[in-house]
């Protein structure tokens, strides 16, 4: 083996030796650098692109090169360069373009020349979308973050550790297939992370991939909707357009299209699309969203696309940039990633383009004067392409290379040095990225020392108001990775709270502390004492959680808890502390019922497969019943006073218990078919599948060990998100379930569904009026929830909702049981109220007959 290495490596010495590099500058015609200019090489069907300010640099072996340099609104120029071993610099001086307006007589009633073009473009946007079956490519990303201005606070917390300018610089280098209909596999081979050696870049070359051949582009993190493209089936409904002109290129005209939004407030982008004449592809993009188009989160976000023939007549991008800028909480920057695509391989669907065939003028003779007109009932024809044969399409990927994992980091992809990076990197740095790759690689060990870490520290640590108030406060040892979390004193979240107040146990002192350790390759253990004092009852509770993650992969999670303490009846704990403080206090409303009991419960939890979870646990408890132990309120109201701490149950004429053993078993597996996932040397991560998740669940009372409760029952769920587009995204979830062989069970052991009495909008997914334990069930029962996010579609309509930026929802509730006949509840809303806000009027009825409403008010980002 050693001997046919070095053959090899002696068979590649001088095909390394004869490799060139070609660098140099592309200015405008005041020599000022043209950012983001491509580079189109002929021979090798690729392409590069100049970085911020105009410097190009391309490595190629020893040959004769036809190279294309491209910026959008500027002339072309092809240059015909001879590489050899030698460094060669080649500046080139682009000039602006002269755009030639067409010979037309344009009339009142003529519409602009630029709808013809689009019209056609529109045609035949399917036939480009799909005019390849699959490809292959090799693609350089870079991501820069940049920050212009940092506040010193963010809502009461300081801000520690970010500085101005480049906060964020990656590179990456992947292999790119693609194969029809939507079979995607990306290889990251190379990454690089400013500061960040041992790091990988969250690049994602496929996520780049976006085309405007598609109607509705979905940028991830942008908007809930999606944007209209200006090549959709209904663009004229969205858009205006306007001709500005054409240039000739490599013996192409190309079409220079104004695109203008029709409305302020539709997600529609705006700028200039440039088309080629005759085939009407798209030659290259320069297009913005903004704020009025419904974006999240950026003020703006501009792209910029070059594409360019790599085999015959099939065009694909060879460099994309996405630009933006963000402010908000006092921060304000921007940033951009780029991408370049090389080494192109395709496998063409047709043969032969379609064409479109235009309806022959007619002369029409008026007081003997020839006037030319499109023929009457005459439409535009487009002739179908032609598909191409099996032998036209010769495969240019293996089969196998497709799978649910769309994208592997390789372990050994953020080893590569700086000689490698200098080499195969096509757009070069800039001088200011130079820099924070110098500045952060030589600061690394610093900031990675103890004493910066501990210096950090003792910013973040230092307590404030709104830690210990309402956010609850952390103490990081962030070199030892380490950290100590204490509960708020009153936490608005629903969330455990230091202080609360119920008719059991008065005044409740509840002290919790969670102490986390992580470990570099992400396992993690955590400690969580909490310690309850009821200043009412005089009882004091304590409990200890211990929980370790043993695979950051598969998330495989083991966890011992025990001792005693005090829970809610339904152990999905539906009623939040803070929220029944308020109720019990200012309103004499009880909601919280509770039990104590001293317990033991072992759970674990993990990934078995791709899409397939569970999750088991045994718990074995000493359940005792508790009594009010208090009638305190800040004022009466007309309710008539508090209720008891048994709950009213339909299937129960007594819901109250005497003191018992329970050992309880409970089993669930999820399952979400065709689950595609990243890959990445420290973890996995799901990204969702097309299918929804279907969950099967089994718990049971045992009669052993001194179990005195007997039951089995099994419950099957199916639940979803999807997109509908521009009319927004829906979620819903639906359930069914039943119970068998019950022997002493208690109101515990029932099936809860979860309610909501308060004015605080719980879980949005659960019910909003109904009460929390009357149609608790040991029987049959049939669960469903639906919720649709319009996400502006009605309300961009209105003018004040438009500027306010508020989205309508509604949703609908349904419950079937042995005492509740079916229950449904209609709820209408409001969400992004001052951005964080939501408010909904909900109506339930019960046999079509209306019992109650009421107004709820959550949080809707």
């Amino acid at each position: 083996m050693r001997f046919a290495n070095l053959l090899i490596l002696l068979y590649l010495i001088p095909a390394i030796a004869a490799a060139g590099v070609l660098r140099g500058r592309i200015t405008d015609e005041n020599n000022q650098g043209l950012p983001f200019a491509s580079i189109y090489i002929k021979e090798t069907a690729s392409g590069t692109a100049s970085n911020d300010q105009g410097h190009y640099q391309l490595q190629l072996p020893a040959g004769t090169y036809t190279l294309e340099f491209k910026y959008v609104g500027y002339r072309a120029r092809i240059e015909t360069v001879m590489i050899g071993e030698a460094v060669q610099e080649l500046n080139v001086q682009l000039v602006p373009e002269v755009l030639n307006l067409k010979e037309v007589v344009v009339k009142a009633s003529d519409e602009d020349p630029a709808y013809g073009i689009m019209r056609n473009a529109i045609r035949l946007r399917k036939y480009h979308r799909d005019e390849v079956n699959a490809w292959s490519a090799r693609v350089y990303m870079k991501s820069v973050a940049r920050m212009d201005k940092v506040p010193g606070k963010v809502l009461g917390v300081r801000v520690v550790d970010v500085d101005t300018g480049i906060v964020y610089l990656s590179e990456s280098v992947s292999d790119l297939h693609f194969k029809k209909p939507n079979k995607i596999s990306e290889r990251m081979i190379s990454s690089k992370v400013s500061g960040k050696k041992q790091s990988f870049s969250f690049n994602q070359a496929s996520e780049m991939n976006i085309s405007f051949y598609d109607n509705l582009l979905k940028v991830e993190g942008l908007s809930e909707r999606g944007f209209v493209s200006p090549l959709a089936n209904n663009a004229l409904f969205f858009y205006r357009f306007e001709y500005l002109g054409t240039f000739q290129e490599n013996g192409r005209t190309i079409n220079k299209i104004k695109v203008i939004p029709r409305r302020t407030n539709d997600p529609v982008f705006k700028g200039n699309i440039y088309i080629v004449d005759g085939s009407w592809r798209i030659h290259s993009t320069d297009l913005t969203l903004t704020k009025s188009a419904g974006i999240d989160f950026v003020d703006f976000i501009r792209v910029r696309q070059v594409y360019a023939p790599v085999q015959d007549e099939v065009w694909m991008p060879v460099s994309q940039r996405f630009t933006f800028e963000a402010s908000g909480l006092g921060f304000k920057g921007g940033g951009y990633a780029t991408g370049v695509y090389s080494r192109y391989k395709v496998q063409p669907a047709y043969s032969r383009p379609p064409a479109i065939v235009e309806p022959e003028p007619e002369l029409v003779a008026t007081d003997a004067r020839a006037e030319v007109k499109p023929a009457r009932r005459q439409r535009v024809r487009v002739v179908k392409p032609k598909e191409a044969t099996p032998a036209e399409q010769p495969a240019i990927h293996d089969e196998k290379l497709f799978s649910r994992e769309v994208l592997v980091v390789e372990k050994e992809a953020n080893t590569r040095d700086s000689a490698y990076w200098a080499e195969i990197r096509p757009v070069p740095l800039t001088k200011e990225e130079q820099v924070d790759y110098q500045r952060k690689d030589s600061l690394e060990v610093i900031r990675e020392s103890k004493v910066y870490k501990d210096s950090v520290d003792r910013i973040r640590n230092k307590p404030t108001f709104g830690n210990f108030f309402m956010r609850g406060y952390t103490y990081s040892n962030t070199y030892e990775r380490r950290s100590y979390n204490f509960d708020p004193l009153l936490s608005l979240r629903g969330g455990p709270s230091l202080l609360q107040y119920n008719t059991v146990e008065g005044v409740v002192a509840n002290v919790g502390i969670q102490f986390r350790q992580d470990f570099e390759d992400r396992r993690r253990y955590e400690i969580e004492p909490t310690i309850r004092y009821g200043f009412a009852n005089e009882k004091l509770n304590a409990k200890l959680r211990l929980s370790y993650t043993y695979n950051p992969i598969k998330r495989s999670t083991a966890t011992v808890e025990g001792g005693r303490f005090v829970d809610q009846i339904n152990s999905t704990e539906p009623i939040a502390p803070f929220a029944n403080t308020i109720y019990t206090l200012f309103m004499e409303r009880n909601y919280l019922k509770l039990y104590q009991r001293d317990y033991a419960r072992v759970t674990y939890r993990s990934e078995l497969l791709n899409g397939v979870a569970i999750l088991t646990s045994l718990d074995y408890a000493h359940r005792m019943p508790l009594q009010n132990a208090t009638d305190y309120a800040f004022r009466e109201s007309d309710s008539g006073g508090f209720t008891s701490n048994v709950p009213a149950n339909a299937e129960l004429v007594d819901a109250s218990f005497e003191p018992h053993q329970a050992l309880t078993a409970a089993f669930t597996v999820s399952f979400r078919p065709g689950m595609n996932y990243i890959s990445r040397p420290d973890r996995k991560i799901n990204i969702g599948s097309r299918w929804p998740t279907f969950s099967l669940g089994y718990r049971g009372g045992i009669k052993a060990l001194g179990g005195d409760v007997k039951y089995t029952t099994m419950a099957f769920r199916i639940s979803d998100d999807f997109s509908l587009g521009l009319l927004g995204s829906s979620e819903y979830s639906f359930t069914g379930g039943t119970f068998w062989g019950k022997e002493g069970m208690r109101l515990m052991d029932y099936r809860h569904f979860n309610g909501n009495r308060t004015v605080f909008a719980g879980v949005y997914t659960g019910f909003q009026l109904l009460d929390y334990y009357r149609y608790s069930t040991n029987n049959r029962y049939l669960e469903g929830h639906y919720e649709h996010h319009f996400n502006g579609f009605l309300f961009n309509k209105i003018p004040l909702f438009r500027r306010l930026k508020w989205q309508e929802v509604v949703s609908l509730h349904y419950l079937n049981t042995q005492e509740s006949d079916n229950y449904a509840e209609l709820g209408l809303g409001i969400e992004h109220i001052f951005k964080v806000l939501r408010v909904d009027f909900v109506t339930s009825f019960q046999e079509r007959q209306k019992v109650r409403s009421g107004i709820r008010i959550g949080l809707g980002f």
